[in-house]
């Protein structure tokens, strides 16, 4: 006890010392603006092409005008700059020279070089489309052609969303009444294809031609997308007649649809742009059009463009100031290099360029988490290694540490089952995805209640009959010990893997609500929940899980009313914006499979599928059957559970609708460094009193320790009672109960160094990740169940073969398909019955007595005769 003590005010203590060793960020601005060695042309370039090709910055081409600049014309040209990195900074090199000058086209980096596109000089504008290449070993630049546009074009901009090139906007001629609607694409995974790597037209945004616009990649919530934004165009046949543009258009891929967003404040045209983080978009430069028409009067009394730059958030549709720049570059490309935005060069004001090459960093923002809050998360902590030190009496044996003596309330069992399923995924998980999208995924856990029938009247009764203590002692009954085994190993697999992707995302999640690292918060919760798991046996599992449920529905409850308070409006605002923004919507009417918005019927059948799973193969829930006196209250604590999930449901998902109301009426508070699925902790951070956020956090923590914890015992009880007894392992119930607790601790620690490795700042949605883990693993579980319960003649060797085939589809679905995660545990429940029961046609009926095992003999006398077929 004193080293479990010991360990816990170490851990303490150094968390605490974290936190006043942080250093908070003054300011409003997002961004921090570092110099980079200049271009060595001292004049700089205007419209050069730029990008990033292993590892080093190019800069090609480009144009300025000699000094002093208001006597000289342009001048067009074809050097190619190549910055790289030395030991202890930076230097320019000689790349060599393009095959003419040119300047105004195109450019995006790609893992195969940079692809250069259009331009124009004095007399001409270009089609002609090239790769750069920059070779390390050689200090050269390689230039390739690749196939040319459909017509030249000259001040367009492009992205690159997957292996795909967008090209949107630009001029095809000198004038500016040659702006275009064009927009391009070129799928680069068809090069060395003849008559498929070439330029398509698709179709352009329904609003006018512009040139000097913005194209930008970035994530919308359901998919990556690609954003044209501002530009010019001439409005009239008069000079002065230029229209200054402030539209936005979102194009999605994926469904090859325009949609209209908020405009940007001020005209951007001919500005630079750049995706930052999964939903922002930072516009770093560009010209409103305030003094177009004013350059040859004002020359060197210009005092250049707007020194203000901007961000954009896909998801909200806001805008806001992202803070001053030193100065505003125009006419140049943002590329990302080294984590950082990289301008290179650019013009400054009308006829003047500048060689400065700017780093660009969002800024990491942090708030001390605050003694009071430690003390609150802390106490917690604290209080659920207490719940395990008091049960650790009371476990004389096996039964006890495994099923809790069957003394266990009926609603404490239920209340564990609904911490179990619930975990912290669904704590920050579901917020975010409602967040981002809408109620879709909520008429998954409306599922529930209807496989809790199936849950009441089938699964349970049979493992009550048989009284097991492993849900896969059923398996053996009803097939073969080899059939046990296996579903007994892919349920401590699946387990093992489920903790590490449960305490890695929420390590991610919390990372911005503490000063805790991810890996900090991963040893937390995983020491904590070995502690009080391996001690106290299920009946602390249990009581802890019934303490975290009210911690848990506690926490929401208060956020979502801090969250709607801070709304603009109120519940009245509240419910405008979402409504506005159909954050609702409860229903896709589609067929695909594949959609980000998925469909109606994909929720309905994964849902059931995986809750099948779930209430009849997992052991983490099947356990909590066999911890009540009887029948009757097991199934009230199903009931509790299904019960329990309405309102959880509703609070959850109205959390998420809120929050994104909230970052609607203050897109200010966003920070551009965070991930999706920190946008609940954000909140937590940075808007809740001192002494809520501690509580709140510490039901994020709840809810990861319930799912650990459950993990924990629930896999120790598998690997003893499958693995240990029937082989008579140790020759006593004092030796089973040292290898409870032995297993109890040794799966901790593997869970806990596989949430350390499975760290993953880059994943877009914990929900989305955890359901195909779910999918991967459960499938077949469920199907061997279903196999089993469903048909008289399946036999072990058709369920192990089903189970095989299964396994190996489920696998091909994740590895090679874009099929929706969410009926990835269906295909393996149909595909184990199907290929199981066929399989079973090859060997003979089973010659085992199958009373109480299928829904068929369930309320058999034991002997009565079998009829034929199924």
């Amino acid at each position: 006890m004193r080293s479990v003590i010991s360990v816990l005010l170490v851990m303490a203590c150094f968390a605490i010392q974290t936190v006043f060793a942080s250093d908070d960020v003054a300011g409003g601005d997002m961004l921090a603006w570092t110099e980079l060695p200049p271009l060595p042309d001292e004049l700089g370039v205007a419209g050069p092409f730029a990008g990033v090709h292993n590892d080093a910055l190019i800069v090609a081409g480009g144009a300025n005008f000699p000094q002093p600049v208001w006597d000289n014309k342009k001048v067009w040209q074809d050097r190619i700059h190549v910055l790289t990195k030395t030991g202890d900074g930076y230097v320019w090199r000689d790349g060599g020279t393009l095959a003419r000058p040119i300047a105004y086209g195109a450019a995006v980096s790609t893992p195969d070089g940079i692809v250069c596109m259009g331009g124009n000089h004095a007399e001409e504008t270009f089609d002609k489309v090239i790769l750069l290449r920059w070779d390390a070993s050689t200090g050269q630049v390689t230039v390739t052609d690749y196939p040319p546009l459909p017509k030249p074009c000259a001040y367009g901009a492009a992205a690159l969303v997957g292996n795909v090139i967008y090209l949107a906007g630009g001029q095809s001629g000198a004038s500016l009444e040659t702006a275009m609607t064009n927009f391009w694409s070129l799928d680069l995974s068809r090069k060395g294809q003849p008559g498929e790597f070439v330029w398509r037209e698709l179709t352009p945004w329904p609003g006018p031609s512009r040139a000097l616009n913005l194209t930008v990649p970035q994530h919308n919530g359901y998919n990556d997308c690609v954003y044209v934004m501002s530009g010019r165009r001439q409005g009239g046949p008069s000079v002065e007649d230029v229209a200054f543009l402030k539209d936005v258009w979102e194009y999605t891929p994926a469904t090859g649809h325009w949609r209209k967003r908020a405009d940007v404040p001020r005209c951007v045209m001919a500005g630079t742009g750049i995706d930052s983080g999964q939903s922002h978009i930072f516009v770093l430069g560009g010209a409103d059009g305030s003094l177009f028409f004013k350059g040859n009067e004002l020359r060197n009394d210009h005092p250049g463009f707007p020194r203000q730059s901007l961000a954009y958030h896909t998801i909200t549709d806001t805008w806001t100031d992202a803070g001053a720049i030193p100065r505003n570059h125009v006419t140049t490309i943002a590329v990302e290099w080294d984590g950082a935005i990289i301008i290179p060069s650019g013009e400054v004001r009308p006829r003047v360029r500048s060689p400065k090459v700017w780093s660009v960093k969002p800024i990491v923002s942090s708030r001390d988490f605050g003694i009071v809050n430690y003390i609150v998360l802390f106490g917690y902590l604290l209080a659920m290694v207490g719940v395990g030190v008091y049960f650790t009496k009371k476990n004389r044996n096996t039964d006890d540490f495994f099923r809790g003596g069957k003394q266990i309330p009926w609603w404490a069992a239920g209340c564990s089952i609904f911490a179990t399923m619930l975990s912290s995924l669904t704590f920050t998980g579901i917020p975010s995805k409602a967040f981002a999208q809408d109620w879709v995924y909520a008429v998954g856990n409306m599922m529930i209640p209807v496989v809790a029938v199936v849950a009441v009247f089938v699964a349970m009764p049979f493992y009550r009959r048989i009284d097991a203590t492993s849900a896969y002692e059923y398996l053996e009954r009803r097939f073969s010990r080899p059939v046990r085994l296996f579903g007994s190993a892919s349920f401590t697999l699946f387990h093992i893997f489920r903790m590490g992707v449960v305490m890695s995302l929420t390590g991610l999640a919390l990372a911005v609500a503490t000063p805790l690292t991810p890996a900090q918060s991963v040893l937390l919760m995983g020491v904590l929940s070995i502690i009080y798991c391996t001690m106290g046996g299920i009946e602390a599992v249990i009581w802890t899980d019934t303490i975290q449920t009210f911690v848990l529905m506690g926490g929401g409850l208060l956020a979502i009313g801090f969250l709607i308070a801070g709304v603009d409006g109120g519940v009245k605002g509240f419910l405008s914006s979402a409504a506005d923004a159909d954050k609702f919507a409860i229903a896709n009417l589609h067929w695909d499979v594949t959609s980000a918005q998925i469909a109606l019927w994909v929720i309905v059948v994964g849902a059931i599928a995986q809750n099948i799973s779930s209430y009849t193969a997992d052991q983490a829930v099947v356990q909590r059957y066999m911890t009540t006196a009887d029948q009757k209250l097991a199934a009230r604590s199903i009931w509790t559970n299904a019960i329990l999930t309405l309102p959880a449901t509703l609070l959850f998902f109205g959390i998420g609708t809120a929050l994104f109301a909230f970052y609607r009426s203050h897109p200010d508070k966003l920070d551009p460094t965070i991930t999706t699925d920190q946008i609940f902790p954000l909140f937590i951070a940075r808007e809740m009193p001192i002494g809520l956020a501690g509580l709140i956090v510490a039901a994020v923590f709840a809810a990861a320790q319930s799912t650990v914890s459950t993990s924990m015992n629930s896999t120790a009880t598998a690997i003893v009672t499958d693995f240990m007894r029937p082989y008579n392992a140790c020759k006593s119930e004092a030796g089973y109960l040292k290898a409870a607790r032995f297993w109890t601790f040794l799966i901790g620690v593997v869970g806990t160094l596989f949430g350390l490795v499975f760290v993953n700042p880059d994943i877009k949605s914990l929900f989305d990740t955890f359901i195909k883990v779910i999918g991967l693993f459960m499938g077949v579980l469920g199907g061997l169940f279903v196999l089993g319960a469903l048909t008289r003649r399946a036999n072990a060797a058709g369920a192990m073969v089903g189970a095989i085939v299964g396994a190996g589809v489920m696998f091909c679905l994740w590895k090679f398909t874009s099929i929706n995660g969410y009926l990835y545990t269906a295909s393996g429940i149909c595909t184990c019955v199907v290929i199981g029961w066929v399989a079973s046609l090859a060997w003979e009926r089973p010659t085992n007595d199958l009373t109480g095992l299928t829904i068929y003999t369930l309320h058999r006398p034991s002997g009565a005769s079998e009829p034929e077929g199924d």
